[in-house]
């Protein structure tokens, strides 16, 4: 596994669960995009796995805080069920709604969108994009349906160093 190394003093924001890893706070690591990477303080404590951005002025988008956390297929199919189970328990009229929201469901650079019997789901960042077919089978799966479309030409997907889709 692949490791960053915060300067003294930059794990702050990560000690209070903000999810963003800046260029600025790096003294050391990198992999390639989209890769989990383990975070580490100056002195080399557990801070959060996150996937890597070398593109990005923000360089990791963290995925998890728990250090005994696996980053796998099996860890982002509950967090898709856990982000589309939680948009159910509103009782909403409508038939469309945003069903992930990014970093709030721990799916940094992920927004998904259903209307009617269609996820529309843009891939904003090097992680969700490497995990995207895994991401997108887990979505179709949580909500039964059967077509996602994909539109990921957000200008944000430039800064990522992503090509638009």
């Amino acid at each position: 596994m692949k490791t960053l190394r915060l300067k003294p003093g930059k794990e702050k924001s990560l000690l209070r669960r903000h999810p963003w890893v800046f260029e600025s706070a790096i003294a050391r690591g990198g992999a390639d995009p989209g890769e989990t990477v383990r975070v580490e303080s100056h002195d080399g404590k557990f801070l959060a796995w996150a996937a890597f951005s070398p593109s990005s002025q923000i360089r990791a988008r963290a995925w998890s805080f728990v250090e005994t956390q696996r980053i796998d297929a099996t860890f982002l199919i509950a967090l898709c069920a856990r982000a589309v189970g939680a948009r159910g328990l509103f009782d909403l009229q409508s038939d469309g709604i945003r069903l992930v929201h990014g970093e709030a469901d721990g799916l940094p650079g992920l927004i998904v969108d259903r209307y009617g019997d269609t996820l529309v789901a843009q891939f904003g960042s090097a992680g969700v994009e490497r995990w995207k077919d895994v991401l997108a089978d887990a979505l179709l799966a949580a909500t039964g349906l059967a077509r996602l479309y994909e539109r990921s030409d957000a200008s944000g997907r430039e800064r990522e160093g992503l090509k638009p889709v």
